[in-house]
């Protein structure tokens, strides 16, 4: 009984309980992704800039399948919050390396180290 109340709770604040099926997508997803990621590196089909980019946009879409299926994030009512605070990380995390980035590329653009 116990564990049908806390289910209840879980659900009540905005998760979807744990199920096999939902880790069974997540892992199959993932290796399909990170297949295709290592099959655009190695098989160099693309132009290196092209490379970048599909690799980039495999990485993203990895981690939007990692969130749904293994920390089960969703747009509920309830479970907005949660939604909310783990796209407030992404942003924060996209700000730092965006500017590390931009830092990066401005000290070698005007310093000249290369």
């Amino acid at each position: 009984m116990s564990n049908h109340t806390h289910t209840q709770e879980l659900i009540e604040h905005g998760f979807r309980p744990k199920t096999l099926n939902a880790y069974i997508i997540g892992l199959v997803g993932s290796l399909i992704l990170t297949l295709l990621a290592f099959a655009a590196v190695y098989f160099r089909t693309y132009p290196t800039s092209a490379t970048y980019i599909i690799v980039s946009v495999l990485a993203i879409i990895q981690l939007f399948v990692q969130s749904i299926c293994f920390l089960r994030l969703n747009a509920s009512t309830k479970g907005r919050w949660n939604l909310l605070a783990f796209l407030f990380v992404i942003m924060i995390i996209s700000f730092i390396a965006g500017g590390s980035l931009w830092i990066m590329h401005h000290l070698n653009e005007h310093i000249g180290w290369s």
